[in-house]
């Protein structure tokens, strides 16, 4: 094996005899299952990928990946928001229209190596399901071990994985190769896009294929933003879009969505990730303790907690030292503060169905939940439109406001019959 092949991203080399290289990788893949070692003909970003896959704990024998798939209206609102879905035209008609008659697979992936689409021949897709290549599966590196796209995401380059070289053994007869797709404005990796099929996947013109796909998915995004046809990037910003949310408003179990699945938090958990949703940069251990416990910083409580929590939502996800959110992460109680701000009162109280993590007493979860309330009702007393106010009212937590009460009924026509059963309720109150 040349130096030049040991740090090469495409499988064969020159004058390769394909069957001999997946029986010599087939007796390597097994020698580093038993040893730890991989000797040659394995390249070394392949020896490198085993060495990470098998530290973060990937069987080698299971088919399939670790984390839970996408599926359902879950997957099609997901993928239908992504910005790959407006490029998606340009890759059916360079990759896919061929696979279907040449029995490959076309997969598109977001940046976690979530398979948003998978296309082509359909006897292929229905082989590739049993090993869990399918359309809302995670084919990160993390979740199935070494594989073209997982480990194209991992490296930030183009790559193609040939049989024996995936890490886990039922992948074997398989072989992809695959390549970044990048921002044309920011440069960040954004997805992956990954030709999956027999051993001559594994050929140079397969890769070249796949990155001049990747480049002409890349122009029609550009042109699509020059046009105005869809958005592009904050002027001078590289920050990448929320990939994470979290639903804290009238919930006292808040719902996290991640690239990885959608979890029902508990309630503690659920006051931990909305703090650190709160603090991108992360907080140690007593500074998250204080914002969660009125009374006293119950530092150990805290690391116990975000430990479970760490193995519920996985390493990627979550981080420590300092604890974050690893994912840029939005909230809905975020989008209505955001919604307030610009004037759109009527889609704010739409998006507010009830208080922030009502059930909680956490310091910093009751702050930001008197804030919120507090900024709504200001919002709405101001405006005084009586169709908002009304909206308001008729909220079975609210039946005895009596500031809003008052609002109501000085936003009502004077002759309103409904000023009169307003102010009947005000007394009451």
């Amino acid at each position: 094996m040349t130096a030049s092949y040991a740090a090469s991203y495409t499988a064969w080399p020159p004058g390769t005899d394909p069957q001999l290289l997946r029986r010599d990788v087939a007796r390597a893949h097994e020698e580093f299952l038993s040893t730890g070692r991989a000797p040659r003909p394995v390249r070394d970003v392949v020896r490198d990928s085993w060495q990470r896959s098998r530290s973060r704990g990937v069987d080698p024998e299971v088919a399939g990946p670790s984390v839970p798939a996408l599926a359902g209206p879950e997957l099609r609102a997901y993928r239908e928001s992504h910005p790959l879905a407006a490029v998606l035209p340009v890759v059916r008609r360079l990759l896919v229209e061929s696979a279907q008659e040449s029995n490959e697979l076309v997969a598109v992936g977001d940046e976690h190596g979530r398979l948003l689409w998978v296309e082509g021949a359909p006897g292929l897709a229905a082989r590739a399901e049993r090993i869990g290549f399918v359309e809302g599966a995670v084919w990160a590196e993390e979740a199935a071990g070494t594989n073209a796209p997982g480990t194209a995401l991992a490296l930030g380059r183009p790559l193609q994985i040939y049989a024996g070289e995936h890490f886990v053994r039922p992948v074997h007869p398989w072989s992809c190769s695959a390549a970044p797709v990048r921002d044309p404005d920011t440069g960040r990796v954004i997805g992956v896009l990954d030709l999956t099929g027999g051993d001559h996947i594994a050929a140079p013109h397969a890769l070249a294929l796949v990155r001049a796909t990747v480049a002409a998915a890349e122009a029609e995004l550009r042109v699509l933003r020059l046009r105005g046809a869809i958005p592009g990037a904050v002027p001078g910003s590289s920050a990448p879009a929320p990939a994470c949310r979290l639903e804290v408003l009238s919930r006292d179990r808040a719902r996290f969505v991640s690239p990885y699945g959608s979890t029902e938090l508990s309630p503690r958990h659920s006051e931990i990730v909305f703090v650190l949703a709160l603090h991108p940069r992360g907080l140690g251990a007593d500074a998250l303790a204080v914002r969660l416990h009125e009374h006293e910083a119950a530092r150990v409580t805290v690391r116990a907690e975000m430990s479970r929590l760490r193995r519920l939502l996985g390493p990627h996800v979550l981080g420590s030292r300092p604890y974050r959110l690893l994912l840029p992460t939005s909230t809905d109680a975020a989008q209505v503060h955001t919604l307030l701000a610009r004037g759109a009162y009527r889609e704010a109280l739409a998006g507010y169905p009830g208080p922030l993590l009502p059930g909680s007493a956490a310091p910093a979860v009751a702050e930001a939940r008197d804030e919120l309330d507090c900024e709504m009702r200001r919002a709405l007393r101001h405006r005084g439109d009586a169709r908002l106010l009304l909206a308001w009212l008729e909220r079975p937590e609210n039946h005895v406001d009596a500031e809003m009460l008052q609002a109501a009924i000085n936003a009502l026509p004077q002759g309103s019959p409904r000023r009169l059963t307003l102010r009947a309720l005000l007394e009451r109150a």
